[in-house]
């Protein structure tokens, strides 16, 4: 705007130089470290300044040649910055600084062509990126080629059978919607990846809490019979690994909060209490439990054995499983009496209860009525899974029982009254 102060225009100039200046300095304090490179803070800034002149009067003189000219020239002190460092350090070259220059001159551009929000999203990756340079280094060490090729399966399930599969119903019933069942497939799997990555990152039998915390995620039944058979074998305090077992579940508990929360947004806040409440109880006995073997010899955890929670066949078996439970809350509904729902749920919790609280959340989402039947059923289904595996822990651990069985109770208890007083 001539002869006004345009307020847009300077923040988006603004943006570019506190972008190139946020890459910029990175840089320079990792050259300062690394006694070499061919860009610092001030070049940064100008570069990303370059870019949001270039890209400011294509767009406002109607001349978009001058952006790519813009580029080209960029590009071309970059190469020789690059030919010259080659030359007098050539132990040292890479290409990390010069595709970072390119990139910030790029992402000035962007703040002043119309997509200033793109531009901050990747400016800030990017200075991550850069920054984490040796824990994104130590984690592809940690990673296997198994870990990697179940990578690919987990994305090639999810942006190549995905949109191939049909989203209408295909049973008589209306029950099975195979875009929606492996949609939710790979929520229900992503959700344990993070766990899976998060194990990784921080490494396995580092801690009981640790790896109890970690390995609710992904599955609180592998950490409640490894620990289980950790105890049997002497080798940590039965007091502290029962403070393990009961930390897991309070996870898995929030776990399942968060999958029937995404699923069907409605459901968050009639779940929240039972669930928070049910949490806090699981957490407050295992920090009993954990408090009370603290002088007891340290032992390190035992590795929980949890394998990539993506393969297809996992996924496909989980599917039909899914799909059974659809058909049964249909059959249940129908021609069962009133609680038949209620029974399927505490049945299906038995074994996996992310199945039983995906299909509630699915039917919750598409209605309303249906949201009162779909928390009593997930946290039945949660109550079940948890005394089976308070069984589990009680039976085949030693000194377990007792500590395993008064935090069961305890978290049953306050679960049926916080389910019940929520329901009112």
């Amino acid at each position: 705007m001539i002869g006004t102060f345009d307020f847009d225009v300077a923040r988006d100039f603004g943006t570019a130089l506190l972008l190139g200046a946020l890459i910029g300095i990175e840089r320079e304090k990792r050259n300062a470290r690394e006694g070499f490179g061919i860009a610092g803070l001030r070049s940064f800034v100008m570069l990303a300044q370059v870019g949001a002149v270039a890209g400011y009067l294509a767009t406002s003189l109607a001349q978009p040649w001058l952006l790519p000219t813009a580029i080209l020239a960029a590009g071309g002190i970059i190469v020789a910055g690059y030919t010259a460092a080659a030359r007098t350090h050539p132990d040292r070259l890479g290409l990390t600084t010069e595709l970072a220059a390119l990139l910030t001159m790029l992402l000035g551009a962007l703040a002043t062509t119309g997509h200033r929000e793109v531009a901050i999203g990747l400016g800030v990756g990017t200075a991550a990126l850069l920054a984490y340079k040796q824990p994104l280094h130590a984690l592809v060490g940690r990673l296997g080629w198994e870990d990697l090729l179940i990578g690919v399966r987990f994305l090639s399930a999810a942006f190549l059978v995905l949109p191939l599969l049909p989203e209408e119903a295909i049973d008589p019933w209306g029950a099975i919607r195979p875009y929606t069942l492996w949609l939710l497939v790979l929520w229900i799997s992503g959700l344990s990846l993070v766990g899976y990555i998060a194990t990784r990152w921080l490494g396995q039998g580092r801690g009981i809490a640790i790896t109890a915390a970690t390995g609710g995620l992904v599955s609180s039944t592998a950490v409640t019979l490894t620990f289980a058979k950790q105890s049997r074998e002497g080798s940590a305090h039965p007091q502290t690994l029962a403070g393990g077992v009961l930390l897991a579940w309070a996870v898995m508990f929030g776990r399942v909060l968060i999958a029937a929360a995404v699923v069907s947004p409605s459901l968050l806040q009639p779940l929240l209490w039972p669930f928070v409440s049910t949490m806090l109880a699981c957490a407050a006995c295992a920090l009993w439990c954990l408090l009370q073997g603290r002088n007891a010899q340290p032992a390190p955890a035992s590795a929980v054995p949890l394998k990539n929670p993506f393969s297809l066949l996992a996924a496909s078996k989980f599917a039909l499983l899914f799909a059974a439970v659809q058909l049964l809350l249909v059959a249940g509904r129908d021609y069962l009496p009133h609680g038949g729902v209620y029974a399927i749920a505490a049945l299906a919790g038995l074994t996996d209860v992310d199945a039983i609280t995906l299909s509630m959340a699915e039917r919750a989402n598409a209605n309303a009525s249906e949201i009162p039947v779909a928390v009593l059923a997930i946290a039945i289904a949660a109550l079940s899974n948890t005394m089976v595996k308070a069984a589990i822990a009680a039976f085949s651990g030693r000194g377990l029982a007792r500590p395993i069985v008064l935090g069961t109770a305890v978290a049953v208890v306050v679960g049926a009254v916080a389910t019940w007083l929520s329901a009112r």
